[in-house]
């Protein structure tokens, strides 16, 4: 077979849909032995060499032998469905069997050779699909636990990830790995996790498609935990549509995570939601007050509202949520977010077979940190874990259950729920890098970010405080975002479908010459 026998029928790994990638399985066009081996490819090519976007902080030893296993399958008993051997990333939070040989770490050294008693429910999900783990991506490590000053997407085992874009600019928040995985095409589709922005600020920033679910939705089991109130694992994509597709495999009731067994009724199939003309007769608010201090970003929002009412929605501006300024001066979030990581960290660690390095509590993993800074304190910018250590002198008291009940007030009774009956609202709009996060992180409700435009080319280049990181530069991207009730995905969905559909923003703009990979199926086959 020459390499260019096929080139003209094979799909561009920089954008190709899982449906796309699918298709050339069913047809033979390629294996996905040659689908996994082009990939791995290109994860080489940029992760640690060239712009060295540090996406990815392992790949899969077995990766190729399973896609082997899972080609043979598809030869004798046919497809198991449209994850049959499509490469999937997951974020280094996320548990995968300790035989397959990858670590679950949350980024940190000191869970360097850990044992999970088994896959994440989500894993699970996907791996009977027939999805294939070629690898774990980067983090801000712990999720984002460990410090509020530490530069987004830094782990000590990963490094620091960087956005595509513009070299050296900020990933934006902690699934950055798989933002800028998913934006550069290192994988046909990732999943990342949200405790406040975690899933929708990468996409935003790093143009893609992300959903954060409604806590609740998508089971947490084997996830590395941070705020059992807040945290939910959810698909990062290219498109809304592979992003749908993903959120029905993993979505559904697990007995391990009672959370989920809250769920109304069956699990719909989010395809079915994929309608381009979704918006029309629906009343979308924006929550003006939200939005402040990002001109290029404001400018592009208001331009996209005419989108919306030439798409037939109604858009209700001024929508401000009542208790705007109360929620916004709220700390209940950060003493729950506390608590629920002082306890939780350490009930997931108890449950593991094997934690080699003897961490058992916060405590313990503070004094790792200690011990071992030149791995996980490097200076100048990653010397910090204050969140750590505010957390360790934190309890299950009266005042966090305070909290919490404070949290669910302001979040959804009188938050987001009262903002959508006030005005009569199908869901909320907002640019996503200049949303709020905290209505829908004490909500637990759900978020979808989608490509919405790119700063412009003669915009100053800012730095990062206080990191070496770059937060505005020409190109960067940015989305918006769609806010709704609780369970409202489909509804979301549908939504941020039917505006994708008819703005392709995506595909305006590239990520800089250098951070795409050149590696085609071609060039493996």
């Amino acid at each position: 077979m020459t390499s260019n026998a096929f080139s003209g029928a094979l799909p561009d790994l920089y954008e190709a849909s899982i449906a796309e990638l699918q298709d050339g399985l069913v047809q033979g066009l390629f294996s996905s032995v040659q689908l996994v081996k082009a990939y791995l490819s290109r994860i080489e090519e940029v992760n640690l060499k060239g712009p060295a976007l540090h996406a990815v902080i392992e790949t899969n030893p077995k990766a190729l032998t399973q896609a082997a296993a899972l080609d043979d399958e598809r030869k004798e008993k046919g497809s198991r469905g449209p994850l049959h051997g499509i490469p999937i990333l997951l974020k280094d939070n996320i548990a995968t069997l300790y035989e397959e040989g990858m670590n679950t770490t949350a980024g940190s050294y000191a869970l360097l050779g850990s044992v999970v008693p088994r896959d994440a429910f989500v894993t699970t999900k996907l791996r009977e699909a027939g999805a294939i783990f070629i690898g774990k991506t980067n983090l801000s490590e712990w999720a984002g636990a460990r410090s509020i000053s530490l530069p987004r997407g830094f782990s000590g085992r990963g490094g620091q990830t960087r956005c595509p874009y513009y070299p050296n600019a900020d990933p934006f928040a902690s699934s950055s790995g798989s933002g800028v995985a998913m934006a550069v095409g290192l994988a046909a589709g990732s999943l990342g996790t949200e405790t406040r922005a975690s899933i929708v600020a990468p996409s935003s920033r790093n143009n893609i498609v992300g959903i954060k679910p409604t806590v609740g939705l998508v089971s947490r089991s084997g996830v590395v935990p941070y705020s059992s109130n807040q945290d939910t694992p959810g698909p990062m994509c290219r498109s809304v549509t592979d992003a749908a597709l993903l959120l029905t495999f993993i979505a559904g009731p697990d007995p391990r995570d009672e959370a989920t067994l809250r769920q109304p009724g069956i699990v719909p199939d989010y395809m079915k939601a994929l309608n381009k003309n979704a918006l029309k007769g629906t009343r979308l608010g924006v929550p003006r007050a939200f939005i402040r201090n990002m001109k290029a970003i404001e400018e592009t929002f208001n331009s996209s509202l005419d989108i919306f009412r030439a798409l037939g929605a109604e858009i209700v501006d001024p929508a401000d949520f009542p208790n705007g300024e109360e929620l916004l001066a709220s700390q209940a979030e950060k003493l729950v977010m506390a608590v629920d990581f002082k306890f939780g960290i350490s009930k997931y660690i108890s449950e593991l077979v094997e934690a080699p390095t003897g961490v058992k509590t916060l405590a313990d993993l503070i004094e790792f940190n200690k011990i071992n800074a030149d791995l996980e304190l490097p200076g100048p910018f990653y010397t910090d874990q204050s969140r750590f250590t505010d957390a360790e002198g934190t309890q299950v008291d009266d005042a966090y259950f305070a909290a919490l009940a404070q949290n669910f007030d302001l979040g959804r009774t009188r938050g987001i729920d009262a903002t959508l009956a006030k005005f009569n609202l199908d869901a909320i709009i907002l640019p996503t890098d200049v949303l709020e996060p905290r209505p829908t992180a004490i909500a637990g409700y759900p978020l979808i970010s989608v490509p919405l435009g790119f700063q412009p080319d003669g915009v100053e280049v800012l730095p990062a405080t206080p990191s070496p990181l770059h937060s505005q530069a020409p190109g960067i991207p940015f989305g918006i975002a769609f806010m709704g009730t609780a369970y409202s995905e489909f509804k979301l969905i549908s939504y941020a479908y039917a505006f994708e559909q008819a703005t392709h923003v995506r595909l305006q703009r590239k990520a800089y010459n250098d951070a795409i990979p050149r590696t085609q199926l071609a060039g493996v086959m």
